[in-house]
């Protein structure tokens, strides 16, 4: 391991440390037995391509530049620190930031998945956080709608000639509020309203995360830009490695 390996890995561990992980049983990844179990079926049946196309993408990655196992560890450890820190909601519900728009940007929408489900594995097992009769529901929330909307967002500010750290901003909070939306729709698909129906229930569900996911939204986007900014100073070959950037590029 370089100096700069160590560097990163450092970064990482004091994050981590400083904002700690507290395990909680009704943070807002949708819980254990809430779902019908038809429901828990399809989500899961849902997920299997993305998975696989995850997999796929990450023995690639490793395959053709093994220096990026450090860039993808680290944009586990923030997936999984940022998804296990719960914030109340005035609402009486709770929130808290994804974190999977960093990996999406890095690498790609497909390989969040893979890294998802494993953060969502481990949540479920050791922190009560959402649970595993809710997995397939939880994975395509947060580990791969959300990214392909980071992703797609990210991708259409290059396009457009946006400033890349705006880009980045924009990405990695879209998609964070985007993840909500899918989660409302979700539940609201379980659970529709006697007088609205899903649209109704959607709008109930949104209305209750609404509060405090905003603003972390925003929050998340402008912690994925300092991370970046971050990798740029003290691993610049490991992202040149990836492809985020080109040879010469700062």
């Amino acid at each position: 391991m370089n100096q700069k390996e160590k560097k990163i890995i450092t970064i990482v561990t004091a994050f981590a440390l400083t904002f700690g992980v507290i395990p909680v049983a009704n943070a807002m990844h949708i819980m254990e037995g809430y779902l019908p179990p038809k429901f828990c079926i399809a989500w899961g049946i849902i997920c299997i391509p993305f998975l696989v196309s995850g997999y796929l993408s990450i023995k690639k990655t490793l395959s053709e530049n093994h220096k990026s196992m450090t860039i993808l560890a680290m944009a586990g450890a923030f997936i999984f620190v940022l998804s296990s820190l719960k914030i109340p909601s005035v609402t009486g519900s709770c929130s808290h930031m994804t974190g999977t728009g960093l990996a999406a940007i890095l690498f790609g929408p497909t390989t969040v998945s893979i890294l998802g489900i494993i953060v969502l594995i481990f949540q479920a097992i050791l922190l009560a956080h959402g649970g595993l009769t809710t997995l397939g529901a939880n994975t395509f929330s947060m580990a791969i709608a959300g990214p392909l909307v980071s992703y797609g967002i990210y991708k259409l500010c290059q396009n457009l000639k946006v400033n890349k750290h705006i880009g980045i901003f924009l990405a990695a909070s879209i998609g964070d509020l985007f993840t909500y939306c899918v989660t409302s729709i979700q539940l609201a698909l379980a659970y529709p309203s006697q007088s609205g129906g899903v649209a109704a229930s959607t709008a109930k569900f949104l209305s209750v995360f609404a509060p405090t996911q905003v603003p972390l939204a925003v929050i998340e986007g402008i912690l994925t830009v300092v991370i970046i900014m971050g990798l740029e100073t003290y691993a610049k070959s490991e992202l040149t490695g990836i492809g985020f950037l080109k040879k010469g590029e700062n």
